[in-house]
């Protein structure tokens, strides 16, 4: 796993990713990893992990979601629930509830649930 901070997760780039689900991949079930993933493409059903999770600009995630840190730049609909921290950039879309430490929803980003903010 990549050994970041928080804020450091926002600025790694495709290949610091383990595994990236590129832009033209439709992916229908359940996804388990232990190592940092991307998804560029579009992802419906269950997200398990025990890593972090980018979602980017372009991606469609329909699904739940677990995750030590989840970044959304894409669009997600799904609840979405994280071990350290959730980061809605200004270009992601949140629609369903989120449930973290820590919890930051950039100004400009969609954001329709609700917000549990646990430790």
């Amino acid at each position: 796993m990549v050994d970041v901070n928080d804020n450091d997760l926002l600025d790694l780039d495709e290949e610091d990713y383990d595994t990236v689900l590129a832009p033209d991949i439709h992916f229908t079930g359940s996804i388990e990893f232990a190592e940092p993933f991307m998804i560029k493409g579009k992802v419906t059903g269950r997200i398990e992990a025990t890593s972090d999770l980018m979602i980017d600009t372009n991606a469609t995630v329909q699904a739940d979601i677990h995750a030590s840190r989840v970044v959304i730049k894409g669009a997600v609909e799904g609840n979405v629930r994280a071990d350290r921290m959730v980061h809605v950039l200004s270009t992601g879309k949140l629609t369903g509830d989120v449930t973290a430490p820590e919890v930051v929803l950039e100004s400009g980003c969609f954001f329709s649930g609700i917000c549990t903010m646990n430790r």
